[in-house]
């Protein structure tokens, strides 16, 4: 079997593995969360978008200690742009969504503080170790915030969310049987996301080198999308389900979350902390920024994303890695 065929697999059974992570981590930290009566759009920004960002976690993470800081940042720039353009884009072509008050008033604009501080930090050409801690203190403060937020809601927001689960009774949700076999499914989520980073990384790597192909475009095409995948599901999901608040709170909280956390925590194990090329500094960072402000005036139309919004999130998604991969076919020829 040819290096690129075993390369190939090694991406495939990486991005399986993530899923199936990513599906396991989000399983056992929902239903703890039902246990601590949180939300329903504290649960997709905080639980659910921090369980679906595990993959780019533990890919970013593995890619800093393995040296391959253009991995990690593309990973994180190219699943930020993923999770508006293409997730926010599909969902809303199947079924308008509609964006909660508290989304405009905070969130948007954490996630948009977050974009900026991100150019402001990797303009001098790198992430450093002090730079990483400040952006992990960031999702500290912010996760603290959103629980406070949540403890503070009204009865009948928690009742709603609670309805997700009709079928299991209470005294079984608090048993302490269900709290271990939750942190059952926790474990082995993370178990599967270390290996599948491990296996996409080593076959993303290896697929750069052969095309001549810079590490940051696959990590901005092939690594961002792929570790985006339980995100794409959640959402739509959610989505399809009527759970909007889920829907739209998992890309904003997802992205929060990239920025600060895995970025942060990157930063911080990396031997160096994370290179930021100029080309990212050119024009992967500033689109990431520009969708995330680009939120704010649609998400105020009527508070709500219709299908025509979601159908321009798409096109501009499929222009962008057009774009990409056009210049790295031609940069490499």
């Amino acid at each position: 079997m040819s290096d690129m065929v075993m390369a190939w697999l090694k991406i495939g059974g990486g991005l399986l593995l993530l899923v199936g992570g990513g599906e396991s981590l989000v399983r056992g930290a929902s239903r703890l969360a039902r246990y601590m009566r949180i939300s329903p759009l504290v649960i997709g920004l905080t639980v659910v978008a921090f369980g679906t960002s595990a993959p780019e976690l533990a890919v970013s993470v593995q890619a800093a200690l393995a040296g391959n800081a253009d991995i990690a940042l593309g990973n994180v720039v190219g699943s930020n742009i993923f999770n508006v353009l293409f997730i926010l884009g599909v969902s809303a072509l199947i079924v308008p969504l509609v964006v909660s008050s508290q989304l405009i008033r905070w969130d948007v604009p954490v996630m948009i503080a977050a974009s900026l501080l991100l150019i402001v930090f990797g303009w001098d050409g790198a992430i450093v170790r002090w730079e990483g801690i400040v952006l992990f203190a960031g999702i500290i403060a912010y996760t603290y915030w959103c629980i406070r937020q949540s403890r503070q809601e009204s009865r009948a927001v928690v009742e709603e969310f609670q309805q997700e689960w009709p079928t299991e009774n209470e005294a079984e949700v608090k048993s302490a049987s269900t709290l271990w076999v939750n942190f059952g499914w926790i474990g082995g989520g993370l178990i599967l996301l270390g290996l599948g980073s491990t296996f996409l990384i080593s076959g993303a790597v290896k697929v750069a080198a052969s095309l001549g192909v810079s590490e940051l475009v696959i990590g901005l095409t092939i690594v961002a999308a792929g570790t985006s995948l339980p995100e794409v599901v959640t959402s739509i999901t959610a989505a399809i389900r009527g759970e909007r608040d889920i829907a739209v709170g998992n890309v904003v909280g997802s992205n929060i979350f990239n920025i600060l956390c895995v970025l942060g925590l990157s930063s911080v194990i990396g031997p160096t902390g994370i290179t930021v090329s100029d080309s990212a500094l050119a024009l992967d960072i500033p689109v990431m920024i520009a969708v995330a402000c680009a939120c704010l005036p649609i998400f105020f139309t009527g508070r709500v994303i219709s299908r025509w919004e979601g159908g321009v999130f798409l096109f501009l998604y499929i222009a962008y890695t057009t774009y990409l991969i056009f210049n790295a076919t031609t940069v490499a020829v």
